[in-house]
């Protein structure tokens, strides 16, 4: 055969293949409101930059009359390509062909990019589209997901790890995206569950839709098991190619730098905060107050929305804010909210990515409902993360930092490396109000006119406790500062502590409150 003929010979075998499952289940793709696979990795990647590899890979399955069956690809495309320049490796799941489910050589050619990604340390982006194990492959499925589970593992802190869910990812198929550290989920397309609809109703006589079982707003709002939430998947994918540009490709090399820009919020950072210390406002503002060009990029936005989370520049270098939200609950501390800080923390930890800590808190959540559901161990996740990073870390207590709360959030004595304080600032055991009552409870009682006996002592707390000069006098405070001066000092903090480096006990590895 000769060469022109040999070549005309891959371009039509690669034409079939790029059919996918065929027209037909193409066309139902595209009435689903879902784009194909291959249009979905081309709408992420930079143009022309796709290289995919496996083309020709087919699935091995006799029973079942599956030697019948020709399935492209075996439901799953792998390549490489680049974003904004940056290198990727990718895999999709082909819903038009076998459904994307999971056989044995649909998984390896997963973790064939899987182990390509991890060597060459670069990120790995994975869109999730399935109706999970294929049941006629029997075990080779289930070794395949587990397979691929390992590899999330040993990449983790290694290689930024994206998942994407523009389908169902049910039964053990949801464990990979859980595994991996930025989870993107699609309104109306996205659906994530270990037990669906029909196995609950068996099991429980329950009814309850898809949508409300494990669609996307539960995963957003509810689960925390998505950390970006998008109205179409258009959104979702500018989601990811904006976070691509704050973080870096792998743990041995920092984000990429881009041109230092000035805040452009019009709002001066002193007007932000009320003078009255019960009065809420939305910690986004500050943030934004003090960030290259006041650009902040929220994480996990709709879930536990009493802490904030996200990256933002300083002087052209990516870092990671953990900020409590007045706003809501007057930004306590929970369960949800600090497991919500305490895993974004350790991944800027394991990306060399620094942590600014905007303080205003009462303190932890009390209640029975907390109590019972853990907060203790939830809890201790917050102190355990920040006790155990290494990188830059610079705390700044605007308002109010009471009890155990003070401490979690980045203190002095869990190591952080600077600590501001506005005068504003309020750090006590817990809020005047209470410690008044049980520290001036006797007197109060016995006084002639007991709430004027109260409202004085409260007074004297504040007076006495509730400012920040008691704490810089003992030197758990560096600096007690001007608003105006944040972004300067965390700039300055931020250029003194880039070569950080310290050294801890020689161990195999810490065992977090998991």
């Amino acid at each position: 055969m000769s060469l022109k003929r040999n070549i005309l010979d891959l371009r039509k075998r690669k034409s079939e293949v790029l059919k996918g499952g065929g027209d037909k289940a193409i066309e139902k793709q595209v009435e689903m409101g879902k784009m194909t696979a291959r249009d979905r990795i081309l709408s992420i990647v930079d143009e022309g930059s796709f290289h995919e590899y496996d083309m020709f890979v087919e699935h091995v399955a006799r029973d079942f009359d599956m030697d019948k069956k020709v399935l492209h690809g075996d439901g799953v495309i792998i390549g490489t390509a680049t974003i904004y320049g940056s290198p990727v490796c990718l895999f999709a799941q082909d819903f038009t062909v076998a459904g994307g489910s999971l056989g044995l050589m649909h998984a390896r050619k997963i973790t064939k990019i899987m182990d390509h990604s991890l060597k060459m340390r670069v990120p790995l982006i994975g869109i999730n589209d399935s109706g999970g194990a294929r049941i006629q492959e029997g075990v080779d499925s289930l070794a395949g997901y587990g397979e691929i589970f390992f590899r999330n593992t040993l990449a983790s802190g290694v290689i930024p790890q994206l998942s994407v869910i523009l389908g169902p990812c049910a039964g053990g198929a949801v464990y990979s995206p859980a595994l991996t550290d930025f989870v993107f989920v699609v309104d109306n397309i996205s659906k994530m569950f270990i037990t669906g609809p029909g196995v609950i109703k068996t099991v429980l006589g329950e009814e309850i839709s898809m949508e409300e079982l494990g669609g996307a707003k539960v995963h957003a709002e509810v689960t925390g098991n998505a950390h970006f939430y998008a109205a179409s998947e258009k959104e979702c994918f500018e989601q990811i190619k904006k976070l691509i540009t704050y973080i870096p490709w792998n743990n041995t090399q920092k984000a990429r730098r881009f041109e230092p820009k000035e805040p452009t919020v019009k709002t001066k950072i002193e007007e932000i905060v009320p003078a009255d210390p019960k009065q809420p406002y939305d910690i986004r503002d500050i943030i934004k107050s003090i960030t290259d060009g006041s650009e902040f990029f929220e994480i996990m936005e709709h879930f536990a929305p009493n802490i904030v989370i996200g990256f933002g520049r300083m002087n052209g270098d990516t870092v990671g804010f953990v900020a409590n939200q007045p706003k809501y609950l007057a930004g306590v501390l929970d369960c949800d909210s600090s497991d919500k800080a305490a895993r974004f923390i350790r991944y800027c930890d394991a990306f060399n990515i620094p942590i600014i800590t905007l303080e205003d808190l009462p303190g932890y959540l009390p209640g029975v409902d907390q109590e019972h559901a853990g907060v203790i161990r939830h809890g201790a996740k917050i102190l355990y993360a920040y006790s155990e990073a290494t990188v830059p870390k610079i705390t700044v207590i605007i308002r109010k930092a009471y009890g155990g709360g003070y401490i979690a959030m980045n203190s002095r004595h869990l190591r952080a490396d600077f600590v501001f304080a506005w005068p504003t600032a309020e750090i006590a055991v817990m809020g005047p109000e209470g410690a008044a009552n049980i520290v001036f409870r006797k007197e109060i009682d016995e006084a002639e006119n007991p709430e004027a006996m109260r409202q004085q002592k409260i007074q004297e707390y504040k007076d006495k406790f509730a400012n920040p000069y008691v704490a810089a006098a003992r030197g758990y405070i560096d600096e007690i500062i001007e608003p105006q001066d944040t972004r300067r000092l965390l700039l300055h903090a931020l250029q003194v502590s880039a070569n950080k480096a310290i050294s801890g006990p020689n161990k195999k590895h810490g065992i977090p409150p998991f």
